[in-house]
């Protein structure tokens, strides 16, 4: 059975409100750099980003609450389609004000047993994302120190 969760947490030493301008931006860690959609999260929207090497990757805003809660939607393992209760994860971003100047990020994307396919279409979502997660935090962590410094 196909783990289910991908759980990442780091500390950044920025603002919440700088870490939620840039987590606030919908599909970010799906998109290439100069494809973002530019506009801030939300509820209900739905907004294409598109990778040149994954393919196009529509994403719904499920939940806004400023500046500490963001939940989206995407198809990852269904490039191209429309996020659905059979089809897609949720991802929450969940950020946490420690003093002034750092800020505890959070990311959850769960949902991947619940993947309509096979058990290998499954597995090998949670291993993809897993490692992507591993590189956007990380990514995320160093634009938002350079920012703020």
């Amino acid at each position: 059975m196909a783990e289910d969760r991908i759980e990442r947490e780091t500390l950044i030493e920025a603002s919440v409100e700088r870490v939620w301008s840039l987590v606030a931006e919908p599909g970010f860690w799906a998109a290439d750099a100069g494809s973002v959609s530019g506009t801030v999260a939300r509820e209900g929207e739905l907004v294409v980003a598109k990778h040149s090497e994954y393919g196009v990757f529509p994403v719904r805003v499920e939940k806004v609450d400023p500046p500490t809660y963001l939940a989206y939607r995407w198809a990852s393992a269904f490039s191209g389609q429309e996020p659905d209760e059979r089809n897609s994860t949720l991802v929450e971003f969940t950020l946490t004000a420690e003093g002034d100047r750092r800020t505890r990020l959070r990311v959850v994307e769960s949902g991947f047993a619940a993947l309509n396919g096979s058990e290998e279409l499954r597995a090998g979502a949670h291993r993809d994302n897993t490692g992507g997660w591993a590189q956007v935090v990380d990514a995320l962590k160093q634009r938002a120190e350079e920012q703020a410094g």
